[in-house]
């Protein structure tokens, strides 16, 4: 890790775009900017351990990363990835607690750290900002719910088929750093890459997708949106 020089002008306009930062008044801003912090990590550098303490709000300027979890067998799970202009870490940042997650860099990545402790006191002074960190806590509850739905009610290639969906074209297709792996995309489904491969065939029998030197191809966009949506699906769920 890295620490970077930066010009503090650059700190305004990129808190400004933040979902959490959005709209607050100018005192405020400054009183964050002065809290924050420019970090450079290369790729597959750990940024911080689930159980750590917490740094402050992360803030992705540039690159991406990877947010995990590892099961007592040993076996990786990601929860997300992370790209520019994305933020993670906002749990503890508000509840004061650990780091929940372990979060990787997938390529070289910089960061805006704003420090905890800045915000927790920004919580306090400014009710604007208050309401607007809870009504985004609200909307990360509500995706954390879509998830866990997924996961009980979707078999994996209907997850699988809704990942691809998701995931950028270019990723997909090996043109990034950040391209996904049958590993990475087992880990993001909470699954094994066995299970992943045998997905993936299915899918590609059914005209979706192509795969091939393991770079996944959307065929036929409308017969993965089926997959993606199995009540709409002539295939069946189990």
């Amino acid at each position: 890790m890295q620490h970077l020089s930066v010009d503090p002008a650059e700190k305004l306009p990129f808190l400004q775009t933040n979902i959490f930062f959005q709209g607050l008044r100018e005192t405020s801003l400054q009183t964050l900017a002065a809290a924050t912090t420019l970090r450079g990590y290369e790729r597959g550098e750990i940024l911080f351990w689930e159980g750590d303490p917490c740094a402050g709000l992360h803030i992705i300027q540039t690159g991406s990363l990877k947010l995990f979890r590892i099961s007592p067998q040993g076996r990786q799970y990601i929860i997300r990835v992370l790209q520019e202009g994305d933020t993670c870490n906002e749990v503890p940042v508000f509840d004061g607690g650990i780091n929940p997650v372990n979060v990787e860099a997938l390529e070289s990545t910089n960061v805006w750290v704003v420090d905890s402790a800045a915000v927790q006191n920004l919580m306090r002074t400014d009710p604007e900002f208050m309401q607007k960190t809870v009504q985004n806590l609200a909307r990360m509850m509500r995706h954390l719910v879509k998830n866990v739905s997924e996961m009980a009610f979707f078999q994996i290639p209907h997850r699988l088929a809704r990942l691809i969906s998701e995931i950028p074209a270019e990723e997909l297709r090996g043109e990034t750093n950040a391209r996904w792996t049958q590993d990475q995309l087992a880990a993001r489904l909470g699954t094994v890459r066995e299970v992943v491969a045998r997905a993936l065939r299915e899918l590609e029998r059914s005209g979706a997708i192509d795969v091939e030197n393991r770079r996944i191809l959307i065929k036929d966009n409308e017969v993965l949106q089926q997959w993606a949506q199995p009540w709409n699906s002539p295939w069946p769920t189990k």
